[in-house]
């Protein structure tokens, strides 16, 4: 078994009792294929486990769980020296699972554990936002931030992805949008933004394509600025369609600055960052990421 490099997988502990994760793990192994497992229990475990990997000498560092767990793996990863930096393979087991989704990992254990070991490694890009945190996916910003933040635990486990949209059709009375001026090179807007998409990826909050060109390997991120008075239509196009809106302003770039005069709070790959000021850029090729051959997000 020692033959094979080691695999390590971070399981989020809300995936530890996957009966069919379970079964794909023990048929990999019976193939020869050197699995470890570790599960995470409180906030810290990851970036503790991504160093054991290190240390261990693991070729993959597999990340178990939804858009948050990848984020966690993902920025400390990042963090460690690129010469020993192991590839990192991706389970869908959240609620949501935007960034898997939407690269098109499979949702079958067995296959998806397969890609995660075994596939092809792409460099793909990371944003940082205020030299501290990281998304891999997406950053969201405004009426949907609330939405994804505050969508009930119950309501996301019976419905899944789209309990964010229902649970956002729920709160149209308190619809508020942010005053904001958003500035990067040869690019400046400022108005009220109902919901505000950066994206590395294209989906965010249950399948919304908020950035429906995004390329994960590009050296750019897809910014998306919701200014529609009508909230309604615009989610619904933005689920349904990916041709232009007219109630989107839509450009690329490789860094970008947000600045409100009131406290904003961000995404970022589900995981809230409040501030008055954003600094967010792209670190192109931070990554190495298995992912399927025909994957629609790489250039």
């Amino acid at each position: 078994m020692d033959n094979k490099p080691l695999t390590l997988l971070i399981l989020n502990g809300k995936g530890a009792g996957n009966d069919d994760l379970r079964e794909a793990i023990t048929t990999l192994r019976e193939e020869g294929f050197n699995i470890a497992v570790r599960v995470t229990f409180e906030k810290g475990d990851g970036d503790r486990y991504v160093k054991e990997a290190i240390a261990l000498q693991a070729e993959t560092v597999v990340a178990g769980g939804g858009d948050g767990t990848i984020n966690e793996i993902a920025t400390a990863l990042a963090a460690s020296d690129a010469d020993h930096r192991p590839v990192l393979g991706i389970l869908p087991l959240g609620t949501a699972n935007d960034f898997a989704t939407s690269v098109g990992i499979p949702e079958e254990m067995e296959p998806a554990l397969r890609l995660a070991i075994q596939g092809k490694a792409n460099a793909i890009d990371l944003a940082r936002v205020n030299k501290s945190h990281y998304f891999i996916n997406m950053a969201t910003g405004g009426f949907g931030t609330r939405i994804t933040t505050e969508t009930p635990e119950k309501l996301k486990s019976a419905l899944g992805g789209v309990s964010y949209f229902i649970h956002g059709l729920m709160r149209m009375d308190t619809l508020k949008p942010d005053t904001c001026e958003i500035s990067g090179p040869d690019f400046a807007w400022q108005g009220d933004a109902l919901v505000i998409g950066i994206g590395n990826g294209r989906q965010a909050g249950g399948g919304q394509r908020l950035c429906p060109g995004a390329l994960i390997n590009d050296g750019r991120l897809d910014v998306s600025i919701v200014t529609a008075q009508e909230l309604l239509p615009t989610l619904l196009h933005s689920l349904t369609g990916d041709d232009d809106n007219p109630g989107i302003v839509t450009t690329q770039l490789e860094s970008l600055t947000i600045r409100s005069p009131h406290e904003m709070t961000f995404n970022l790959d589900g995981e809230p960052l409040s501030g008055r000021e954003f600094v967010i850029e792209v670190m192109a090729g931070a990554l190495s990421c298995r992912l399927p051959p025909q994957c629609d997000l790489l250039a």
